[in-house]
C-alpha cells in the first residue's frame, strides 16, 4: 500500500540472526490528534540497537525495526499539533510516548513514566508495536519530536536524540558547571558525547578510561587530564577529587566499583549510563560511607533537557566524531557489527534514506 497506510523498514527477523536486515512494510499505529509523521532522512546507529537485536537485554518482539535517533521532516501533523509544521526538520529520540497526565509527566519527568512507549519494540494501547528509525518514516507524539536548530548538521543532530540526551540530563541534574570537576569513564560513543557537554557547561573536565591511545581524542574533546585505568593503584592519587563521574562505559560488570567511588568527592556521585548486558559486581556497603558518596542511574532526559541540550549544542558550536554509513541491509549490518566491537569513533548515522526509500 506504502505511505501513510504502511511504512517500509530494514527489519531483523529474530535475534539469532541480527545482523540479517530485510526491508519490509510494516503498518504505524492509528493516526492521532498530536501525532507528526516525519520522513526520516537520518538515523544514529545505538548501542541499544546492539543490545536489543542480539539479546542481550532480553527477549525482544519480532520482526523489529530498530533506530532511535531520527532526524527527518515532518510531512503531516495532527490538527492539535502547535509545536511543529509541515516542512520542520525535527528529531525523534528514544521514547516516543507517555501519559503526560501523571505526576511523574508533570513534573517534566516523563520519560519515567510508567506508560511511556519506547521508539521500539514497545505496545501501543491498541497493541500495535513501536518501530524505529531505520525505515522510511515514523509516527510520534509532538511532545516527543523537537525542532532542530539551523546550527546543527542533520547526521551530527542525529545521535543527540539518545546518545546526547542521555549524558546530558544527568550532568544538567547534578549542576555541572563552572568549578565543578567532572570525571567520564569511558571515552566511546556516549563517553565522547559527555566530554563535550561537560565541557560546553564550563566544568572542569577528566577522562577515565582502560585505554591510553584514546588520550589525544579526550583531550580534543574537552579533557583537561586522561586517567588510566590499567594500573593497579591507579584510583589513589584522585582520592576525594571528582564532584560528579559519569559511567558511559558498559563493562561495568568488570570494574572494581570501591575503586571509583574512593575517587569521589564528599558526597560525590557516581552515576550509570552504560548499561552492560551482566550484572554488577558485589561489594561491600562500607564502600560509600568514606567519602558519603552514591550511586546512581538514569534513563535519556525531558523534553525540557533535550532543547536546552539542543540549544546549548547551537550555541557552543559543540562537534561530536560521527562517521555515516549509507542505509541498506548490508549498511545497517556493517554499522550494527562496528558497535559490537567497539570499531566506530564514536557513532554512526545511517544517511542517504531516499535511495533507500525512493517511493516514498
Amino acid at each position: 500500500m506504502g505511505y501513510p497506510d504502511t511504512f517500509e523498514g530494514f527489519m531483523v527477523e529474530s535475534q539469532e540472526d541480527w545482523k540479517n536486515f530485510q526491508k519490509k512494510d510494516f503498518k504505524p499505529k492509528p493516526f492521532e490528534d498530536r501525532d507528526i509523521d516525519v520522513q526520516i532522512d537520518a538515523c544514529g546507529v545505538c548501542g541499544s540497537d546492539v543490545h536489543t537485536i542480539d539479546g542481550g537485554w532480553g527477549d525482544a518482539p519480532m520482526p523489529l525495526c530498530v533506530g532511535h535517533e531520527v532526524i527527518g521532516k515532518a510531512v503531516k501533523v495532527g490538527p492539535k499539533v502547535t509545536t511543529v509544521k509541515v516542512g520542520d526538520r525535527v528529531g525523534v529520540g528514544a521514547q516516543i510516548q507517555a501519559c503526560l497526565e501523571c505526576n511523574i509527566c508533570k513534573s517534566d519527568n516523563e520519560n519515567y513514566c510508567p506508560h511511556k512507549v519506547d521508539t521500539y519494540g514497545s505496545p501501543y494501547s491498541d497493541g500495535t508495536i513501536s518501530q524505529g528509525g531505520y525505515s522510511s518514516h515514523i509516527r510520534a507524539h509532538e511532545y516527543f519530536t523537537f525542532k532542530i536548530p539551523d546550527a546543527i548538521p542533520t547526521h551530527e543532530a542525529a545521535p543527540m536524540m539518545c546518545a546526547g540526551i542521555t549524558t546530558f540530563s544527568p550532568m544538567h541534574r547534578a549542576g555541572v558547571g563552572p568549578g565543578k570537576k567532572v570525571a567520564v569513564v569511558g571515552v566511546g560513543g556516549l563517553g565522547h558525547y559527555a566530554l563535550l557537554w561537560a565541557s560546553a557547561m564550563g566544568a572542569e573536565v577528566y577522562a577515565v578510561s582502560h585505554s591510553p591511545d584514546k588520550e589525544a581524542t579526550a583531550r580534543e574533546l574537552g579533557a583537561k587530564e586522561f586517567i588510566v585505568t590499567k594500573d593497579k593503584d591507579w584510583h589513589k592519587p584522585w582520592a576525594f577529587t571528582f564532584n560528579f563521574m559519569l559511567n558511559t562505559a558498559d563493562a561495568t560488570d568488570k570494574f572494581d566499583i570501591p575503586a571509583y567511588l574512593s575517587t569521589l568527592a564528599v558526597n560525590g556521585e557516581f552515576h550509570h549510563v552504560g548499561l552492560p548486558d551482566n550484572p554488577l559486581p558485589s561489594f561491600k556497603a562500607q564502600a560509600f560511607t568514606p567519602n558519603g558518596c552514591k550511586m546512581g542511574g538514569s534513563h535519556i532526559g525531558s523534553r525540557t533537557e533535550m532543547i536546552k541540550m539542543l540549544d546549548l549544542a547551537a550555541e557552543k558550536k559543540v562537534k561530536p566524531m560521527i562517521e555515516t554509513i549509507s542505509i541498506s541491509p548490508e549498511g545497517c549490518a556493517e554499522a550494527v557489527t562496528g558497535v559490537k566491537t567497539n570499531k566506530v569513533r564514536y557513532r554512526y548515522t545511517l544517511v542517504d534514506y531516499d535511495k533507500a526509500f525512493p517511493n516514498r
